[in-house]
Parts: C-alpha cells; sequence; structure tokens
C-alpha cells in the first residue's frame, strides 16, 4: 500500500506544509519512522525528535512550531488522526469462501458471502450472516446464530445455543459458551450444578484471544454493544457487562456480576460475585473488587477502594521502617524515665 501526502491529508482533512506528492507506504513511531513512513507528534515537547528524525511526513497539532524542510499534517487531535491513517494500512482480511476441508452439517444455514477455513466445523442449524469470516480450526456449535460482518478467529470455540451480533470480533482460542463453575457440596462430594442458560453478545463487540465467556446456569450471561476485552480474560456465568465497557488482560469475573456502561478495569483485576460496578467507574490493574463500585467512582487495591485512600495508605506503609525506628527509640526513653521515677519514689520518705 502506498499514498501521496496529498492523499492522506485529504482522508484526514489536515492541513499540510509541505510537499503532497511525497509517497507514504506505511506507518511507524516517531523514533523508527524511516523515509517513507508518516508518524506523529502530539506536542512541541517531541520537537528535538521531529527535527532530527527521519520520517517522510509527521501529524502535528495545529498549535506545533514551524519546522522548514518537514512534511507536517496539522489536525486537531495528532494522536486520533494518526489512528485514522494506519486504518488505511491494514489489509483487508480476504473473503475466501468455504474451504473443501471445513466441515458443515448439512442442517446449517451459511449466507452465500460467508468464508469458512479448513478444518472448521459448523454444527446442525447454525446460522451464519453475511460478509462472516471463520477461520481455521473455528467451531460454532448447534443453534449458534452469529450476525453479519463477525470474525471468528482460527481455533474459537462458539458452544451451542449462543446468540452474537454484527461486526463481533472474537479472536483466536477464545471460546463463548462453556459450561460455568457451579458446584454444591453434597454430603461428602461436590456435586454440578447444570449449566442450561445461554450467552448473548451485543453488535460490535470485540474479545480477545484465550478469553472465556460462561453460558449462564439460567438465563443468560450478556455482554453489550460496544464492550472491548482483552486476552485470558474470564467472564463467569450469569454476567450482564453493559456498553462500551474496557476490560484489560486476565481480568477475572466471579458469578452473576453486573457491570455499568463505560466502566473500565485494569489488567488482572477482578471481581466477587454478585457484585455490582457503576456506570464510568474504573478499576485499578490488580485490584480486588469485594463490594460494590458507585458509578464514577475510581478505585484500586487489594481490597478495592477510593484510590486516593489507598495511595495513602501505601504513602504511611513506605514510612513504616522509620517509623518503626522512632517508636523504639521513645520506648527506649520511656524505659529510663520509668526507672528513674522508681528511683525517685524509692528515695521518698
Amino acid at each position: 500500500m502506498a499514498y501521496s501526502l496529498n492523499e492522506v491529508c485529504e482522508y484526514v482533512q489536515g492541513r499540510l506544509e509541505g510537499d503532497g506528492d511525497v509517497l507514504i507506504q506505511g506507518v511507524n513511531s516517531l523514533d523508527g519512522a524511516g523515509t517513507a513512513e508518516i508518524t506523529f507528534a502530539e506536542n512541541d515537547r517531541y520537537l528535538d525528535k521531529v527535527s532530527s528524525g527521519q520520517a517522510a511526513a509527521i501529524v502535528v497539532a495545529e498549535d506545533f512550531p514551524d519546522l522548514p524542510g518537514c512534511n507536517l499534517v496539522r489536525v486537531s487531535n495528532p494522536r486520533f488522526v494518526f489512528m485514522q491513517i494506519m486504518e488505511m494500512f491494514v489489509t483487508p482480511l480476504e473473503m475466501t469462501g468455504v474451504h473443501s476441508k471445513a466441515s458443515i452439517a448439512g442442517g446449517a444455514n451459511l449466507d452465500k458471502t460467508v468464508s469458512v477455513g479448513a478444518c472448521a466445523v459448523i454444527a446442525d442449524r447454525a446460522n451464519i450472516g453475511a460478509h462472516t469470516i471463520i477461520e481455521a480450526g473455528a467451531y460454532v456449535g448447534v443453534d449458534v446464530a452469529i450476525g453479519a460482518d463477525c470474525y471468528i478467529g482460527a481455533n474459537a470455540v462458539l458452544m451451542k445455543n449462543i446468540q452474537i451480533g454484527d461486526r463481533v470480533v472474537i479472536h483466536a482460542g477464545a471460546t463463548i459458551g462453556g459450561e460455568g463453575f457451579g458446584f454444591a457440596w453434597l454430603k461428602d462430594h461436590h456435586h454440578k450444578v447444570p449449566q442450561l442458560g445461554s450467552v448473548q453478545i451485543d453488535d460490535d463487540v470485540e474479545i480477545g484471544c484465550n478469553s472465556c465467556v460462561d453460558r449462564a446456569t439460567m438465563g443468560v450471561t450478556r455482554i453489550r454493544r460496544g464492550t472491548k476485552i482483552d486476552n485470558q480474560v474470564h467472564i463467569a456465568h450469569n454476567n450482564d457487562i453493559g456498553e462500551d465497557v474496557i476490560i484489560a488482560g486476565q481480568f477475572g469475573s466471579s458469578g452473576s456480576v453486573t457491570i455499568g456502561n463505560r466502566a473500565v478495569f485494569g489488567g488482572k483485576s477482578c471481581i466477587a460475585d454478585h457484585l455490582s460496578v457503576g456506570e464510568n467507574a474504573q478499576v485499578g490493574g490488580a485490584s480486588v473488587v469485594i463490594k460494590d463500585v458507585e458509578a464514577g467512582a475510581v478505585v484500586f487495591g487489594m481490597p478495592a477502594q477510593a484510590k486516593r485512600q489507598t495511595f495513602q495508605e501505601l504513602a504511611y506503609i513506605k514510612r513504616l521502617p522509620a517509623l518503626s525506628k522512632t517508636v523504639k527509640a521513645q520506648e527506649k526513653a520511656l524505659q529510663q524515665l520509668q526507672k528513674q521515677l522508681a528511683a525517685l519514689i524509692s528515695k521518698l520518705p
């Protein structure tokens, strides 16, 4: 792929300063960009790097200093515009039709534009919408419904009777609709609780590699529109994940958790069962949520609490060694005073 700088500017509606005929063949970081690549500088703190770099062009803010000899694309939001330029260089997914080594059950219903890779298995009564891609080795179970323009990565598993909306991306190795983890102690053993529910994933959701979304015990585990889930994430049975939620890698939820719209979870955070996290709340990385989190709250720590309180406590913890020395010194001084007082009392008539 290659575009003239004029074409790039037109695509992002930027203001060009420099040679619009220069050819842009890729994107790169400010440090790594070569003579045929475009990069970006968010503000004038990067002025020296821009001046000394080899990039063919740099996306900068409207108020970035003038640099004669450099090809600049001035925009209001350099970071976001650079993301738009990156999209110009994304290789479109190739629609290849149904591979001869794919296994398609007779009762499955596939739109004629669906692509299915080698060794993928489509079970009976599966329903797959237009322009959806099923990569090699994936499994689509009985009564699974997948909408249009979806992408199911290699070796992903979609168990029986789950619903997938439009434009959903499920990356390689993810498992959707596996059994929830439910056992009850019965006399001398753990008795399995049947997991009879399903999973519903709404439009524009993305689920990362090797993540798991468990089916509900009864009812539905639901992930609502626009939510983005990182790699190696576990969503337990009967969770209800709101719209536009962000969940970073290695997050883990227990059963029957409710998460409000636009909540954000840092990597390795986790939440206990039957709790709720409100809209726009933020949970810091590696935090452990053991009570409800109010809408808009920012929590951090183990257990998770108000971020400010956690940082204050951590600051105090750092002071403990010095405080311990002070206390010991005061204890020693107090003991000496007590001895002196006792000696004085013993001399009283």
